[in-house]
């Protein structure tokens, strides 16, 4: 530990200027303008694995974006440990609410503020600079594999189809993963869960084009009003969402499982504070870790329709629009809950206006075994870097891919996650603090080494 500890006190600044580099290339998956700057980010990536002594690195071609390989195999009798991240980023809009550029990293009270500081740039460049560290100073005790994505952000469309055609050089005992959160460092934790997601669009249609509200107001359905009644009719008076059959697969935890759950460190009034709210809101009869980890949800993520431009104008929209995702838990289905909810909102639809529901991506909920090898190396890990065994939590969060590595590659994935939930993620002033960056190189090469301990 020592040793690591030295490494790493010896390279921090050059680790932050390197990271600091990455986080400067506005890596948008979403929007094709930054093809330029995805692309650029990938070949980035790919060198500074070269430059840790990674071999074989590629930048292997897909339908969509790069996946960037890499490898160092020592010898192929030992276990093998495959790392996946993702180098796109969210949008950064609304870009008036930064205090700093989103693309030009900057320290405040010893954070990082980007986009991508913590989801995932800064949370996969720790594998980076772990692999680094342990090659350095010979210590890597197992194999190790990189598949770091540009997709992440969109639905990882082109991953299956690059799993599917590479099984046998993605051969491995395990996934590594720091994609996800911890309570704190004082409270180190480990996630054993993600939920699944339905992510689609509804448009509402009304008349044939915008119309004067004084004119036409009162005797044409207004497709904006009616779009938030349907929206509204989602949930009942107890925050139950109606649609028929969307909790008929949930898995429901004992009692047990749910005391253990909330017996997770948790300060109500300090959430309510930090989010500047007055009360918190959700599905009755469930805690707030219980309704973010593993109960399913229902949320608007975005809506418009009509002129919200400056100033006024006074129109009666043609259309009005929203983007719905829906967060799942074990056993739902992310393409059965699709239909579903297609079928439902379809059929509250009144005839004044029409309905056009547009699935975007999904994927499937996960749990992760606790009692596998792999596990109990994390656990080990955290024990000895934070002095503290890890509270378990599960992860309100999806990355679909955890399903997918299960099916495709028959391996379980271990989340060994540093960011905060308070991170900022997918909202402006996206955040990571310098001491979970430092804490995770430190901590992973922990995990290697009780790995292959633990698997002898």
């Amino acid at each position: 530990m020592q040793d690591i500890k030295t490494y790493v006190e010896q390279h921090k600044q050059r680790f932050l200027d390197e990271l600091f580099v990455l986080l400067r290339f506005p890596s948008i998956s979403a929007d094709p303008k930054y093809k330029g700057d995805v692309l650029k980010t990938a070949d980035f990536v790919a060198e500074k694995l070269k430059e840790a002594g990674a071999d074989n690195v590629e930048v292997a071609a897909t339908a969509g974006y790069p996946i960037v390989y890499g490898e160092k195999i020592i010898d192929p009798s030992k276990p093998t440990v495959l790392v996946y991240g993702h180098y796109d980023v969210q949008p950064p809009d609304p870009l008036e609410l930064w205090e700093t550029p989103p693309f030009e990293p900057t320290i405040r009270d010893e954070k990082i503020y980007a986009r991508g500081a913590c989801d995932d740039k800064g949370q996969f460049y720790m594998h980076v600079k772990a692999f680094e560290l342990m090659l350095r100073t010979e210590s890597l005790p197992c194999n190790i594999k990189f598949m770091i994505e540009g997709e992440e952000e969109v639905g990882s469309d082109n991953l299956g189809t690059f799993v599917i055609a590479n099984k046998e050089r993605l051969k491995a005992d395990v996934v590594l993963i720091s994609d996800t959160a911890m309570i704190s460092l004082d409270s180190p934790s480990l996630e054993t869960g993600l939920r699944g997601l339905s992510y689609l669009e509804v448009e509402v249609t009304g008349p044939n084009r915008d119309l004067h509200s004084g004119v036409y107001g009162g005797a044409v359905a207004n497709p904006a009003t009616i779009l938030c009644q349907m929206i509204a009719s989602l949930h009942d008076q107890n925050n139950h969402i109606v649609i028929p059959g969307f909790y008929d697969d949930v898995q429901s935890l004992s009692e047990e499982e749910r005391l253990l759950l909330n017996s997770a460190p948790f300060d109500e009034e300090e959430y309510k504070e930090d989010l500047q709210i007055s009360e918190v809101w959700g599905e009755q009869g469930y805690t707030t870790i219980e309704r973010t980890g593993i109960r399913p949800t229902l949320e608007v993520n975005g809506i418009w329709g009509g002129y919200i431009g400056e100033g006024a104008k006074t129109v009666l929209p043609s259309k009005a629009n929203a983007k719905i995702s829906m967060r799942l838990v074990p056993n739902q289905k992310s393409e059965k809950i699709t239909e579903l909810f297609q079928k439902h909102f379809e059929t509250i639809a009144p005839k004044s206006v029409k309905v056009k529901v547009t699935p975007h991506h999904g994927g499937e909920p996960v749990v992760t075994p606790t009692d596998s090898v792999a596990f109990q190396a994390a656990q080990k890990a955290i024990e000895e870097s934070f002095g503290k065994k890890p509270v378990i939590t599960r992860g309100g969060g999806s990355i679909p891919i955890v399903a997918l590595f299960e099916k495709e590659l028959e391996i379980k994935t271990v989340l060994l996650g540093f960011g905060l939930d308070s991170d900022n993620l997918h909202s402006p002033n996206e955040k990571y603090d310098l001491a979970n960056y430092y804490k995770g190189i430190e901590t992973i090469p922990l995990f290697f080494k009780h790995f292959a301990q633990l698997s002898r």
